[in-house]
């Protein structure tokens, strides 16, 4: 309705009943437009908390989520590292001696060889590469005690 402050200050001077019968009138429309800006704002406040308390909730889910993703990881690490102590060297060893375990000839210990990489090659579905070179390691452990027995013999 007014374009500045300093024409309503003419009104308010000019003192005269329509004068400031149009203050009061744009008065009333201030405080409309005042009234219906809080209200407005109080809206969008209500809303801004609303938004406010579902981020917070979906960090908290998030924090949440990441904990226990953490927790299933060192769960998950610890049992590996459990499983790789069971399967540790020490124990491939001691089932490769036992593999090769009653063999007392050489074609007896080359056939047993033969049949042990059959099962444990790393190609077939139950295949260990580890296995595999610890079995390697003992076969040839093995076949160098049988041609030192049988050099020595003779």
């Amino acid at each position: 309705m007014y374009k500045s402050n300093e024409e309503f200050e003419e009104l308010l001077n000019k003192g005269d009943a329509e004068s400031l019968l149009e203050c009061m009138e744009w008065l009333k429309h201030e405080e409309k437009r005042i009234s219906k800006e809080r209200e407005r704002m109080e809206a969008d406040e209500v809303f801004f908390d609303k938004k406010m308390e579902i981020l917070k909730s979906g960090y908290a889910s998030l924090e949440a989520d990441r904990k226990k993703l953490q927790r299933e990881r060192d769960l998950f690490n610890a049992e590996k590292n459990a499983d790789r102590k069971y399967y540790s060297t020490e124990a491939y060893e001691d089932l490769a001696g036992t593999l090769f375990a009653g063999v007392n000839s050489y074609l007896a210990l080359k056939k047993r060889y033969r049949d042990l990489l059959k099962i444990f090659h790393p190609d077939n579905m139950c295949g260990d590469n580890e296995m595999v070179t610890i079995i390697t390691r003992e076969y040839e452990r093995v076949k160098s005690n049988m041609e030192f027995s049988f050099f020595s013999a003779n």
